[in-house]
């Protein structure tokens, strides 16, 4: 248990660093070498934890927000999921930012995929649950939503103009989670 609560400090100490160099330069100019000056462990410490770098982005957006996603319960409480989502990227929109310039769009839409996959895997489950839906017809469903939320999720960190939270939330909530039931539920008649 020491361990486990010493290498989750490491590594949240090592985000800090990553984070504090971002607010002053870009990403793919940050080395590890400026990473561990600034944090103060020695670069065997810095690789006992992370490959690299991108390892250590795609480690601090898995525990700061895709980790907090899936303890929502998604089928009740998806609106509220969605609002952290969106909250998270606009409070971290310079370090997403960075992530998405030094990782590329292709690179952090298969980041989010990874996870979003299961995400409505789990969804798509829970809601055809009584339902004869074909199992490929399930899995073209969580490909499609997880497609576009991925997407959505990108360009909310691309976008330079303001929008109207509130409105985007009620939008994406009710397209991606508001017509799930009843799109199975036609699906059950239509590919019988």
């Amino acid at each position: 248990m020491k361990h486990e609560t010493t290498t989750l400090m490491t590594k949240t100490a090592l985000v800090a660093s990553l984070k504090k160099l971002m607010e002053k330069k870009s990403l793919n100019k940050i080395s590890v070498r400026d990473i561990i000056e600034e944090c103060g462990v020695n670069r065997k410490t810095f690789y006992y934890h992370f490959q690299d770098i991108y390892d250590l982005v795609r480690w601090m957006l898995e525990i700061e927000a895709i980790e907090i996603v899936k303890k929502y319960d998604l089928i009740v409480n998806y609106k509220d999921a969605v609002r952290f989502a969106v909250n998270y990227i606009e409070k971290n929109k310079h370090i997403c930012s960075c992530a998405f310039d030094a990782l590329g769009r292709d690179e952090l839409k298969r980041f989010l995929y990874k996870d979003f996959i299961g995400i409505f895997g789990n969804i798509i489950e829970k809601f055809s649950e009584g339902i004869s839906v074909s199992y490929d017809y399930k899995v073209f469903l969580v490909e499609i939503y997880t497609e576009t939320f991925a997407s959505f999720l990108i360009d909310l960190i691309r976008s330079e103009k303001k929008n109207d939270k509130e409105k985007m939330i009620k939008y994406i909530t009710f397209t991606l989670f508001g017509v799930i039931k009843p799109m199975l539920e036609k699906a059950a008649i239509e590919f019988k």
